[in-house]
């Protein structure tokens, strides 16, 4: 007869780990059994390399879809990785079961295909709301039954209200005999799902039943190949039913997995975080503190020394503060400690736990405030431990080329958040720029652009660096374009420039190719965009596709790209939105006057870089736009201010345009719409030119009340894109003119009358008075 050890545990408990380690040590057994997909045993041996340092996770995707795919995170103190590691280094056999992942994820993609197949029923409206169609209220629906959460049960039943703190003091505290532990453990386990109320095809009751079968499916083959003794390490829930005494018959769990459909999977390690195995990032089986627990399973030795726990803890602590120039004496740590280890007495706690030791750490070394302790909770609480995997791990080849490129330009990942600020000038940190735009176009977000401070020029670029687990996965999905980041990021791009639904779109692609230094992505871009182009009748997205056109000619020359078909395309772009402009603005309502004046800008903009460009065609078409009054005023007045920035009208004629679209036959709010055209972005005309100011002052003044409301939205609108000292300058001005409006042009004095007060005052001066 063979021995069946079940230590079911918490999935990256601490104390659940050296438990394990304790249980196995003392089993000795010929085979350990974890619970995990089979396909891992393919890079168990892996788990043998000195490199291999926790946090690490299995990933295991399918072959055709690698976006179909699951993490088996696992850190030093994960049991899992504690069973790997002792049967690797003492030549024990060690295997993963559970359902394999090539049935799970092919019984997804038949669920999801069968969801989509089949559209929700919907049933009849009831004739009134609230009743059915019989005028019968509802029957209630009872609420569906849930799968227990046998951790809460047994803390409520110890009369805890948080299950990890019970986990904590019944478990990861307590050093009695491990197999007595996990034996407790088990039985308890089995009461809580013997009152599981679910019906047998509850979705979960169905997918756990799999798993559950497959296991004993396993473990019944192991158990017939003759060993001694068995060591099956698997999470808490699962181990009552993988105990041969409660077994079903053999053909039931048969009946359960035959004909499940496969699909094609691979599998390898990846570095993980400390972070992501937190039970806020949404992982499941994840933890509060990943931390804390790591110092746990590190310094805990036995029940007698648990002082030291805390001591190391809490200078770890002060350590911390003491890097940011925060006072943390010796003598606060030893204060510290002696609060944390009465707390926890207070408290009936077996030893101090995080709770105390952050409760004190707070009071003593905190001064009471929990802004350093919040310091101290992302550092060590929760930590940036970024795993690493052996260069004989399996990956793809794309994988591989990224791994190179990082060693290349020192630009290695990490899971704390950085700040990298690059020199365009420098040729290494140029290639670093264009590295990180080219994962951006691969979805493989490791960087994202941030704001480069004081400087304005275009040298430099900052980025913010994170490197998250799943970028592990998004770059196994991007291989399918190449086997280099260069040849796939331009698939990609040619890909995405098929699927373009918009200029503004394909314009946005080739800026972002002209970043990456995409040569043969912009060759792509540029097809499809010239195609785009000529069947384009819109005129608004043709002016919205010349400022990324421009762009990229003026740039590409510096960044050695040939620019010869852009410019082909930007130069019919220009001619086609001018021809169509003029009748593109006539009869547009607010909302569409408002889209094409940003498209008008942002054109102005564009055709600015190039200065070689002939824009006779484009002044003409704003001319056109601006002397016709069948055009929204929004629209015209920009026009207008264009043309006058161009120097193709003066000062003069904008008066006498001004003066027309005030006067009092033009319908308030469409003066106001060209005024707002007109003033958009700077006050350099109403500060400088006082008669525009005094057009526009009086016809202020003279808009009647009853349309002053709907005006006064817009003029506020404008007037506030001004800088304060401008318009404190405008109000100024105004206040001037006012005051002198209201002093009499011309005065006359009788200085005959005045003769007698002269003469005395010249008197007194010693002065002649003359007549």
């Amino acid at each position: 007869m063979t021995d069946v050890h079940v230590l079911g545990i918490r999935h990256h408990g601490p104390g659940s780990a050296r438990s394990v380690a304790e249980a196995l040590a003392s089993i000795r057994p010929d085979l350990v059994l974890v619970e995990g997909p089979p396909e891992i045993e393919q890079v168990l041996p892996l788990v043998a390399d000195a490199s291999m340092t926790p946090p690490v996770a299995a990933l295991i995707y399918a072959a055709d879809q690698p976006r179909l795919a699951s993490f088996y995170p696992l850190a030093d103190f994960s049991p899992e990785w504690v069973a790997m590691r002792w049967a690797v280094s003492t030549g024990i056999p060690v295997r993963t079961i559970d359902l394999p992942a090539a049935n799970s994820f092919a019984l997804q993609v038949a669920a999801a295909s069968a969801a989509s197949a089949s559209p929700p029923e919907t049933p009849d409206e009831p004739d009134t709301p609230g009743e059915d169609a019989a005028g019968e209220e509802p029957e209630p629906v009872a609420p569906e039954p849930y799968r227990p959460d046998a951790i809460s049960m047994l803390a409520q039943a110890a009369g805890y209200s948080d299950a990890e703190r019970w986990w904590e003091d019944a478990v990861e505290h307590r050093n009695a005999s491990p197999i007595d532990r996990f034996a407790a453990i088990s039985d308890a386990i089995a009461e809580i799902r013997a009152g599981d109320v679910r019906p047998a095809g509850h979705p979960d009751v169905v997918e756990n039943g799999r798993r559950e079968a497959a296991m004993r499916r396993q473990l019944r083959a192991a158990m017939r190949e003759g060993h001694a003794s068995i060591a099956v390490v698997c999470g808490a829930y699962h181990s009552p039913a993988l105990v041969p005494a409660n077994f079903p018959p053999a053909s039931t769990d048969n009946k359960l997995l035959t004909g499940l459909p496969k699909t094609k999977v691979a599998v390898t390690w990846v570095p993980w975080t400390s972070d992501r195995l937190r039970l806020q990032t949404g992982y499941g089986a994840g933890v509060t503190a990943p931390g804390w627990y790591q110092h746990l399973f590190a310094h805990w030795s036995s029940r007698d020394h648990t002082a030291d726990v805390a001591t190391t803890w809490l200078v770890r602590v002060a350590q911390t503060l003491r890097r940011e120039d925060l006072d943390a004496s010796t003598a606060s740590v030893v204060e510290a400690s002696r609060m944390a280890g009465a707390l926890a007495t207070l408290r009936g706690r077996p030893s101090p736990g995080l709770t105390e030791l952050d409760d004190a750490a707070q009071a003593v070394l905190c001064d009471g405030s929990r802004v350093p302790l919040a310091l101290v909770h992302r550092e060590l609480t929760v930590g940036y431990e970024l795993g690493s995997v052996p260069e004989s791990a399996p990956t793809v080849p794309l994988a591989a080329d990224l791994a190179a490129i990082q060693r290349r330009l020192r630009l290695q990942p990490s899971a704390m958040e950085e700040i990298l600020t690059i020199d365009l000038r420098k040729p290494n940190q140029l290639a670093r720029s264009v590295l990180l735009h080219r994962l951006a176009l691969l979805g493989v977000n490791w960087g994202t652009a941030s704001d480069t401070g004081r400087t304005t020029g275009t040298f430099k670029e900052a980025w913010s660096l994170l490197w998250r687990p799943e970028l592990a996965l998004a770059v196994v999905d991007a291989s399918r374009y190449g086997t280099t980041i260069a040849a796939a990021a331009a698939a990609c791009v040619a890909e995405r420039a098929q699927g373009a639904g918009s200029l503004a779109d394909l314009s946005d692609l080739l800026a972002a190719c002209l970043l990456a230094d995409l040569p043969d992505g912009i060759s792509a871009v540029v097809s499809v965009l010239g195609e785009q182009t000529a069947a384009q009748q819109d005129v608004a997205p043709l002016l919205e596709t010349i400022a990324p056109l421009a762009r990229t000619c003026r740039y590409g020359n510096v960044r050695g790209v040939d620019v010869t078909g852009v410019q082909g395309i930007l130069n019919a772009t220009v001619v086609r939105a001018c021809v169509g402009l003029p009748t593109a603005c006539a009869g547009l309502d607010d909302e569409a006057a408002a889209a094409m004046r940003r498209a008008i800008n942002s054109a102005q903009h564009g055709l600015s870089l190039l200065p070689e460009l002939p824009l006779d065609d484009w002044h003409a078409a704003l001319a056109a736009v601006a002397g016709s009054d069948r055009i929204h005023g929004s629209v015209a007045g920009r026009a207008t201010r264009l043309l006058l920035e161009a120097g193709l009208v003066d000062r003069d004629e904008v008066a006498a345009r001004l003066s027309r679209r005030l006067s009092i036959a033009t319908p308030a709010p469409e003066a106001a719409a060209w005024l707002d055209g007109l003033l958009s972005g700077d006050a350099v005309l109403l500060v400088h030119d006082r008669r525009l100011l005094q057009i526009v002052d009086d016809w202020v003044a003279g808009v009647h009340d009853e349309v002053f409301d709907d005006v006064l939205p817009l003029l506020r609108r404008t007037f506030s894109l001004f800088s304060p000292p401008e318009r404190r300058e405008i109000g100024e001005q105004v206040s001037r003119d006012s005051e002198l409006a209201q002093t009499p042009t011309a005065m006359t004095f009788d200085l005959s009358g005045a003769g007698p007060a002269i003469r005395v005052m010249a008197r007194y001066l010693g002065w002649e008075a003359k007549s």
